[in-house]
């Protein structure tokens, strides 16, 4: 019943004909700038890339950037490489944490999703072929919109459903808060993962509840229905250890969903290791095979 509801839901997004918000753009395959919340400015709005000369419907990946929730942009799109296999990509904005607290950037992350399946038609992309990739602590919104569809503290104001995404793609995202915020108790202060977690207190709050950390914490939503996984991690990462993609990928394994992880002999925390062609060829195929149009 679950799939056929979906279904019923995807169907009615691309019979919506609304006409898609303004943006700017100096080539007519790129949309620059929509505002995905309305009145929602630079912090919630999203680049558009489309496949040239395709004429679609297009899958779609949406890249969401790292910067510890307190910096980043959209400017920067690493899965723009993806548009060569005929995959459209967004890149997005999300308030970060000196604009509002957890859990406003996931709420925003399920609100640009909801945008681009409403809008499907007018782009030309296939609204049951959405996927997700992100790093840091883009990783860890990716994995919670693979891990929370239907959540209602984490939807925001819609919960219609239709922020649910077919694929995502974690690089070295934070999954498990409680065990990460514990453990960096026993570092020094001024170790990469203590300063790392004081910054995740400036997002959930200084004493976090339970409840805020658990919603926070990817590993803590998982569920048979999840969508599937690529996890990449470096094994010499400083400021999330690699238990917490470890811990994930062995609850969605357990849970039944399809997940990969994919760890790099003494890579930190992004960089070099995570640049080279053949990681970007396994992520091509991650999404080639998970977002083939049905």
């Amino acid at each position: 019943m679950r799939r056929r509801f979906f279904l019923f839901l995807l169907a009615l997004a691309g019979a919506l004909r609304a006409a898609p918000p303004a943006g700017t753009t100096t080539d007519p395959r790129i949309f620059r700038d929509l505002e995905y919340v309305a009145g929602g400015g630079k912090s919630r709005s999203l680049d558009l890339y489309l496949p040239a000369p395709a004429a679609g419907p297009f899958a779609v990946v949406v890249w969401i950037h790292g910067g510890s929730w307190r910096g980043g942009d959209k400017a920067r799109n690493p899965a723009a490489f993806l548009g060569a296999d005929g995959i459209a990509t967004a890149s997005i904005n999300y308030r970060l944490l000196q604009e509002a607290p957890f859990p406003a950037q996931i709420q925003d992350c399920k609100a640009a999703i909801r945008f681009l399946r409403l809008h499907a038609a007018e782009f030309h992309l296939d609204p049951a072929r959405i996927g997700v990739w992100g790093e840091s602590a883009g990783g860890n919104l990716a994995a919670l919109l693979g891990t929370t569809n239907g959540v209602a503290e984490l939807e925001g104001p819609s919960r219609d459903g239709l922020s649910q995404v077919q694929a995502v793609c974690d690089w070295f995202g934070p999954t498990d808060m409680p065990t990460l915020l514990a453990q960096a108790k026993t570092f020094p202060p001024t170790s990469p993962l203590a300063k790392e977690t004081a910054t995740i207190l400036a997002l959930l709050g200084a004493t976090p509840s339970a409840e805020v950390q658990r919603q926070a914490s990817p590993l803590g939503f998982v569920s048979p229905d999840d969508a599937p996984f690529f996890i990449v991690h470096g094994d010499g990462d400083p400021l999330v250890p690699l238990r917490q993609s470890e811990d994930l990928c062995r609850a969605l394994r357990a849970a039944g969903v399809e997940a990969t992880l994919l760890v790099l002999k003494g890579a930190g925390h992004g960089g070099a290791p995570f640049q080279v062609p053949e990681l970007q060829d396994r992520i091509r195929g991650f999404f080639a095979t998970q977002l083939k149009a049905k």
